[in-house]
């Protein structure tokens, strides 16, 4: 997909939700601290793509906020103002095993200030520990319940069972927000974390069936399923030599989102009018983003020039 500039002239996302430093550490080697949180990988990867994006968090005044601050600058993404607050910058150790995989412990406050959103946005995306953790999962779905008519709403619920608390309670949550959403993706961790025992065709169906426009379910080096009313497709993995997962998820969700703004299908999927060309189109421009990301250390995702080359 070529990137059409007069798209871009008037399109702008934002994305809330948790920015913290990932602390990775590798069978072997020193820890290395960088940016991370899902939301925030969202938002950086909408920027690297060349998405007008600004990013709703909670940061501190310190060393860490610094990074954070650092590397949105990089991708042009904007923070609101009112984002850095008096607590001490959130962070997740991420340790991989030698495959690569990641495990994570988490240090999060998540107490969302109340801040003017600038509205209207093209698309609101949230995810994660932001849309569960409280008190700052009120703010997130009130923003998402009272979003001007015509705003793409985004949701990847990302699930961290360590922190979010109870599976019900969760699968609650998870599914009020998703209620209200237009585009829902989830990995085949977080499906059969949420719903043991169901198949992941049957959750699309049962996501779809409740008004989600648009589900996508990542299956990591098996590809990704799409639905979308009546139409499915199943897609493989682009082949790529993994170095780590970190941020593929992520990458998948920005590089979904950057596909539906280059295409011009938001309106296609507000009035829930997708069709599985679409899905196909969408899903190999996603799918090419988290190639690219999990061929190289770090959740670091494509620029455009990087994404058309796969």
């Amino acid at each position: 997909m070529t990137p059409d500039r007069e798209i871009f002239a008037h399109t702008r996302a934002l994305v809330i939700g948790e920015a913290l430093i990932d602390i990775v550490r590798r069978p072997g080697a020193e820890p290395v601290s960088h940016a991370g949180g899902s939301p925030m990988n969202v938002a950086y990867g909408l920027g690297r793509l060349g998405v007008p994006t600004t990013l709703v968090t909670q940061i501190g005044a310190d060393g860490f906020g610094e990074i954070i601050t650092t590397h949105l600058d990089a991708a042009g993404v904007k923070l609101l103002p009112g984002s850095v607050t008096a607590s001490a910058t959130s962070s997740a150790t991420a340790t991989l095993d030698a495959d690569g995989a990641a495990s994570y412990d988490f240090d999060l406050r998540w107490e969302l200030p109340r801040l003017p959103l600038p509205l209207p946005c093209t698309l609101i995306h949230t995810g994660s520990i932001a849309a569960i953790l409280q008190p700052g999962g009120q703010a997130v779905h009130a923003a998402f319940t009272t979003a001007p008519p015509g705003t793409l709403l985004s949701y990847d619920p990302n699930v961290r069972p360590g922190i979010m608390g109870n599976r019900d309670d969760v699968v609650r949550a998870v599914e009020d927000l998703a209620a209200v959403a237009h585009v829902v993706k989830m990995s085949d961790e977080d499906a059969d974390w949420l719903y043991p025992g169901r198949s992941l065709d049957q959750i699309a169906r049962d996501y779809v069936a409740a008004g989600v426009a648009l589900f996508a379910i990542t299956r990591g080096g098996d590809g990704a399923l799409l639905r979308s009313g009546d139409a499915t497709t199943e897609l493989a993995a682009h082949p790529v030599t993994v170095v780590d997962t970190i941020g593929a998820g992520d990458s998948f969700m920005s590089g979904l989102l950057y596909a539906i703004l280059v295409a011009d299908v938001v309106p296609a999927i507000l009035q829930n009018e997708l069709g599985a060309t679409d899905l196909v189109r969408l899903g190999q421009t996603a799918l090419a983003s988290a190639a690219v990301t999990v061929s190289r250390a770090g959740a670091n995702p494509p620029t455009v020039t990087e994404l058309l080359s796969r």
